[in-house]
């Protein structure tokens, strides 16, 4: 029997996006600590939200080069499962994180070219996981949710020894193409599953989730 993939909704913003992302089937929900995105959540907004996910839907955070009183912080304000970290931390940052919270660190790694996979080893041995990306260009804002896609091939037949995530331009119409090619099991969305920049659309989550999960 096929395994199913598991999917994760980020840079939630509001309750109903957290109960549909729940009732479609997703496996993480993802809250933005990050300024400079659209997706950007106060502790108290994300506590909030946070109540509203059942038990069993694991709950990240995605940070960006935080520091250590920035996450003791969000650690103390928001309950969390996972921490995302999304930025240029290095693989000594990572490890010193995980050590420090004792949560599950998924680390996102933006790929461009073949050169960019040397890196994900080097996470992989201080991670729980990571996030295949597209690597932004120098132009955007934002480490993530550009809607940009990476040349899938250059993943294709790859085994590593964590599991890892696909992410960077997955929408509903691509993502069960993505899952066939990568043989990824796990896969991200975030502005796929939009309707405006930051404002997530429910039947786009539901149909995101059913097409991840219809080709395994």
């Amino acid at each position: 029997m096929a395994q199913s993939v598991s999917v994760k909704i980020c840079g939630l913003s509001h309750s109903e996006q957290v109960l549909a992302s729940a009732e479609a089937g997703a496996s993480y929900i993802g809250f933005v600590f990050f300024e400079k995105s659209p997706r950007n959540l106060t502790f108290e907004a994300a506590n909030k939200l946070a109540s509203y996910a059942p038990v069993g839907l694991a709950k990240v955070a995605l940070v960006v080069n935080a520091d250590d009183r920035f996450l003791d912080a969000l650690i103390e304000s928001v309950p969390l499962d996972v921490l995302q970290l999304h930025g240029s931390e290095t693989p000594e940052r990572t490890a010193q994180i995980k050590q420090r919270y004792r949560l599950p660190v998924m680390k996102a790694v933006g790929v461009a070219t073949a050169a960019d996979l040397v890196a994900l080893e080097a996470y992989m041995r201080v991670s729980d996981q990571v996030l295949v990306d597209a690597k932004p260009s120098e132009e955007e804002n934002l480490p993530g949710g550009n809607g940009l896609a990476f040349d899938w091939d250059l993943i294709v037949g790859r085994r590593w020894p964590v599991p890892w995530m696909l992410a960077g331009g997955l929408t509903p119409a691509n993502v069960a193409s993505a899952v066939r090619l990568t043989g990824a099991r796990q896969v991200d969305v975030s502005s796929g599953v939009e309707s405006l920049a930051g404002v997530k659309d429910p039947d786009m989550i539901h149909a995101f989730i059913r097409a991840a999960q219809s080709k395994v």
